[in-house]
Order: C-alpha cells, then sequence, then structure tokens
C-alpha cells in the first residue's frame, strides 16, 4: 500500500500535513481526491488524487461490468501518463495543474498535484450558474488545447479520446432503443475518427472539470479520457454540459465563431486553419449525434436528450441516408 503522508511529504519538503480534506470520491468507488494542506516546505497544499480499485464497484447507474472496471482503471493510467508526459506542453492559455509526483504500486495510483485553489483558480461553476462570457472562456481553452496538439500521436493515450467512445461503451449501445441511431452508430464514429484533422481531445471537458479565477482565466483538471481525437468533440460535450435546450440553439453560431477564432489565432497559420475549419464545422452535428448515442442507451431520458440535440442527431442520420442512395 502506497503511504500518501510519507510521498506527499517528501516532494513537498513540508513538516507535517496539518489537514485533509475529502475534494470528492472518484466514480464507481475508485479513490478520493483530497486536498493536503501543509507545513512549511514549498506549497501551502496540494491535491493527491489517490486511486484504489475497489474490491466491488458501486456504479450509481449499475453499469457493474468486466468491461466498466476495465476501462476506468485504464483511464487512471492514461491519465497518470498524460501528466507525467505530455502536461508539460500545455501553455497559460490552456492551463492543466503542475504535477509534483506521481506512485503506482500494484492496483493503487498516486497522484499529487498543484493545489489550483491556492493558485487563484477557486471558483467552480454548475449549470444554470454560467455566463455566457465564461463559457467562451473555456471554450477558448479548448481552442488553444487543440491547437498545441495539432497531430500530436499521443502516444500511451486513449487512441481515441473522450468517454463515449463507441468501441468503449459495447454495453451501452447493446441496451440503445433508438435502433436507427443503433444501426447508424459505427457510420457516425467512423466520420469522425476519419477527420483528416485530428488532435488532442480533453475527453471529459464538460463545466465540472474547469475552474475558473475571478479575472476570468480557467484551468482544466480530469484528464482520465484525454487521447487522440477531432476537436469539435469536446466543443459539443462542453456546450452540452452547460446549456440547456433552448439556449443551445440561440447561441450556437455565437460561440462555434468563438471558438473558431480563437483556434484561427492560436494555429497562426490562416491556411491550415481554414482547412480545419471547414472539416470540424461540417462534424459538429456529428459530434452531438454520438454522445447522444452513448445517452441513448446509458441515461435514456437524461437532460441533454433534449430537443437541440435530437435535431442535430436526426440531421446526421438524414445526412447518412441520402449517402447510401
Amino acid at each position: 500500500m502506497i503511504n500518501l503522508t510519507e510521498q506527499v511529504l517528501a516532494i513537498t519538503q513540508a513538516s507535517a500535513i496539518t489537514a485533509t480534506e475529502v475534494v470528492q470520491s472518484l466514480w464507481s468507488g475508485y479513490g478520493q481526491i483530497k486536498r493536503c494542506h501543509l507545513k512549511g516546505g514549498k506549497y501551502p497544499s496540494v491535491i493527491v488524487k489517490h486511486i484504489q480499485g475497489p474490491n466491488k464497484s458501486h456504479h450509481p447507474r449499475g453499469w457493474n461490468t468486466t468491461i466498466s472496471d476495465e476501462r476506468k482503471r485504464k483511464s487512471y493510467q492514461v491519465e497518470q501518463h498524460w501528466y507525467e508526459t505530455l502536461a508539460k506542453q500545455t501553455n497559460k492559455h490552456c492551463r492543466v495543474p503542475n504535477i509534483l509526483k506521481s506512485v503506482e504500486l500494484d492496483s493503487e495510483i498516486l497522484l499529487i498535484m498543484e493545489d489550483l485553489d491556492a493558485s487563484g483558480y477557486r471558483i467552480r461553476l454548475q449549470h444554470g450558474g454560467v455566463s455566457l462570457n465564461q463559457v467562451k472562456a473555456c471554450l477558448s481553452w479548448l481552442a488553444q488545447f487543440h491547437a498545441q496538439f495539432m497531430q500530436t500521436e499521443g502516444e500511451g493515450l486513449w487512441p481515441i479520446g473522450t468517454y463515449w467512445h463507441l468501441d468503449t461503451r459495447p454495453d451501452e449501445w447493446n441496451r440503445m432503443t433508438n435502433n436507427k441511431l443503433k444501426k447508424a452508430a459505427k457510420a457516425i464514429d467512423g466520420q469522425l475518427n476519419s477527420a483528416r484533422f485530428q488532435t488532442l481531445v480533453h475527453g471529459d471537458a464538460k463545466l465540472a472539470n474547469f475552474c475558473f479565477k475571478s479575472s476570468g482565466e480557467v484551468a482544466a483538471v480530469d484528464f482520465q479520457y484525454v487521447g487522440r481525437g477531432c476537436g469539435i468533440k469536446d466543443v459539443a460535450y462542453f456546450i452540452s454540459s452547460c446549456l440547456d435546450d433552448e439556449e443551445c440553439g440561440k447561441h450556437e453560431e455565437e460561440l462555434l465563431k468563438h471558438y473558431f477564432k480563437t483556434l484561427q489565432q492560436a494555429l497562426n497559420n490562416d491556411a491550415v486553419f481554414q482547412e480545419v475549419k471547414k472539416e470540424w464545422a461540417e462534424l459538429y452535428a456529428y459530434a452531438w449525434a454520438d454522445f447522444y448515442r452513448f445517452l441513448d442507451g446509458w441515461g435514456p431520458g437524461h437532460w441533454k436528450m433534449h430537443g437541440y440535440s435530437e435535431q442535430l442527431t436526426q440531421r446526421v442520420l438524414d445526412e447518412l441516408k441520402e449517402r447510401k442512395k
């Protein structure tokens, strides 16, 4: 068993952990994220993500399968690899917590990281309580991230990023009730995966995984499903996480315009950008349909399965049907 106290004190050069608080429990009982307050040393506090495979997982929706367990265990190994390697290539425009140390022993992983609260990123937002400017700030983060890792191979990460990727969700696919979408799932997945321009996608870029400064700057956490992919998947998923049906339709044009404008600036190559924009803009509806497919099997009736997402999904189904003629 990994000695958390010993590891934290060694890397931070603190003399003692004065208090420990649980920030959150990991999904399905796989461990905890803790904040350790320190005496002396380099940091006032650190975040410790302690992954311990459960003897029996307790998924809130009942997805306690071997496939689910293997996927989660791999996700933590991917996150560890991300922080140890590619995370250092991010910049101030796509800020992530600095990794201080990672330790792996048997089925345990310990990630000791910078406490973003101590660095000023104290604000957390929830669906229904986010402004349009804050949505744009997160889309700017995504654009900068996608530009930074454009055409990166992402060795050691998920070959195809996002936690809802079709090949990793056979159980959910089997439970789908929308038969037309079920039959089209592989074609939708194929369109996204065959995109010429691939980058690294965060893979779980929901509002809850962004941390805000009072100045409006943002940082992102939780890189369990980072991997290769078409960047527009992150964009669609993020928008789904913070806007409701009516807001999605109302602000779609404005938000996509903002994302692509930031991407253009970050890429600093207009010829390449124009090609990326053309391809990814056409795949926006496919990204929504792909996530809708997951929800149909995983959580029928989920609040994100609203009119806007249904409309985009149907548009994709109609387009695929036309191509077969």
